[in-house]
């Protein structure tokens, strides 16, 4: 068993930074269950201070700011090694969002980690399978502040996902802004919402499912009042009837300041009947007779994705052998590559303050470095590094993808100073170093031959003059040594010094 698996009893935790509300969980581990030990959530509406040129507020930024900083007190016990902290729907969409992460971070244990649409669901999925545990095929909902998720699963594995743009902040307001609940607004929101699913629901209704599962605040807001009520069916699931008296009573009492309605909470008020419409509308397109809550959700799926991280079961990497197969990567050529870039690193790691986390993300590149062949040879880097930002790749998140992208962009080929600026952007000096490393790395392995297997020792002076020894006894020494002097000013252009050393300099 890895020596950095998660001990019985120590505490790790996962925050969710979402649209409407951010949550806090803390749990421990208890015989391979996660168990929740402590939790927070705040209603924060970060959706709502979204302009229409989505430019996110300094009053909606400074809300999440203080709410975090309250999160951080409850953090003292647990390590930031055990602590996930990922972000979706607004800040996926907030143009500013850097601003907002970069201001968070100074208060944060750990960066703020912006996951894709289907990666959310990804992790919801897991949170409500561990959670609900079930060999069904089984379709999950959750409805966001900004987003809602669908997938369809059999037991712990997502089989469909997909993220659309509809959520209970998001369609307040489009639809119920003044507060007034009317059933113009709940037919305009139910249509709009409609609209969305259909373009999905082809998919999803030929894979089928048996059961349907619901998570996140308005589900669990709507299923409470229904049974309070005596509107939901004896398994206290949420019914297609019962939801429709929900919406005539909703439209009875006719404002969202005066929902008084056992479940709803005073935060969630305002937001209810477009939570309400939007779950209709899922209902009703769908075929969905009745719906059952699931208490687990993204939170409880980010600390399970992290768990198998520690036991050497990551997703990532099932995503890397993935995306090597889809794109018919020559895999004995890559594994030289990641057999020398993870020697190079070695030897330079603890000089240059390198993390293993450095070396998982430059091992998956050295992997992936080739995909872009599928699509072209000419310019075949520029094809990976696009591939690698723009997919959806599970268990990573926007900026590993980033982050990876711009490593197998710079691999080869001229170093630019804009390259340069893009690269320290997403990751640093640790991700310039990484690309210099994998250059040196592919370099070797020109040959594309198990019979010429160059050994390269690299030395640094210090973080910015290198020294690459070639063994004179490699098969391809002269070409070798040649390529690697073309490459002394490409590292110049990116600030290092890089210095040969041969026979004859020695």
């Amino acid at each position: 068993m890895p020596t950095n698996f998660l001990a019985n009893d120590e505490l790790m935790a996962a925050i969710d930074i979402g649209s409407n509300s951010f949550h806090l969980a803390i749990a421990r581990l208890d015989h391979g269950e996660v168990r929740k030990v402590a939790s927070m959530s705040e209603k924060v509406q970060l959706a709502a201070g979204l302009d229409e040129d989505n430019i996110l507020s300094e009053e909606a930024q400074q809300r999440g700011l203080d709410c975090l900083s309250r999160f951080v007190g409850r953090l003292e016990s647990v390590s930031a090694d055990r602590l996930r902290i990922v972000a979706t729907n607004a800040l996926r969409q907030a143009k500013n969002a850097d601003e907002f992460i970069r201001r968070a971070n100074e208060i944060l244990p750990k960066p703020i980690e912006i996951i894709a649409g289907r990666e959310e669901a990804r992790l919801i999925y897991l949170g409500v399978s561990h959670t609900n545990a079930s060999s069904d095929k089984r379709l999950v909902v959750d409805i966001g502040g900004g987003s809602t998720e669908f997938i369809i699963g059999q037991e712990f594995d997502p089989i469909l996902t997909e993220s659309l743009q509809m959520g209970c902040v998001a369609f307040t307001k489009s639809f119920f802004e003044d507060g007034n609940i009317t059933e113009k607004a709940f037919e305009k929101a139910i249509a709009a919402a409609r609209k969305e699913i259909l373009a999905i629901s082809g998919r999803y209704q030929k894979t089928g499912w048996s059961s349907v599962i619901g998570s996140s605040g308005t589900i669990k807001a709507a299923r409470n009042v229904l049974v309070s009520k005596g509107w939901a069916d004896d398994q206290e699931r949420i019914t297609y009837q019962g939801l429709k008296s929900l919406e005539k009573l909703l439209i009875k009492v006719g404002d969202v300041n005066d929902i008084e309605l056992e479940g709803v909470k005073e935060h969630r008020k305002a937001v209810f009947p477009a939570g309400v419409a939007v779950l209709r509308a899922v209902m009703k397109v769908f075929g969905i007779d009745t719906i059952t809550y699931s208490d687990g959700a993204l939170r409880e799926g980010v600390m399970y994705d992290m768990l198998g991280r520690f036991a050497s079961e990551d997703v990532r990497d099932r995503s890397v052998e993935a995306l090597i197969k889809r794109y018919s990567v020559d895999k004995k050529q890559a594994k030289r590559v990641v057999k020398t870039s993870h020697c190079l690193f070695e030897q330079v790691q603890a000089q240059l303050g390198l993390t293993t986390e450095d070396d998982d993300l430059l091992r998956r590149a050295a992997f992936l470095y080739e995909i872009g062949l599928a699509i072209s040879h000419s310019g075949y880097h520029r094809h990976s590094a696009y591939l690698l930002e723009h997919s959806d790749v599970p268990g990573f998140s926007q900026v590993d993808q980033l982050r990876i992208s711009q490593l197998v962009q710079h691999h080869r080929r001229k170093l630019k100073a804009e390259g340069y600026a893009r690269t320290i952007a997403a990751g640093g000096e640790s991700l310039i170093y990484l690309c210099l490393i994998l250059r040196l790395a592919v370099l070797a392995h020109h040959s594309r031959s198990d019979f010429q297997r160059p050994v390269l020792n690299l030395n640094l002076v210090d973080q910015t003059h290198w020294q690459i020894t070639v063994d004179a006894d490699s098969d391809d020494y002269p070409l070798l040594v040649s390529d690697l002097k073309d490459e002394v000013s490409q590292f110049g252009k990116w600030g290092v010094e890089l210095e040969v050393v041969t026979e004859d300099s020695e």
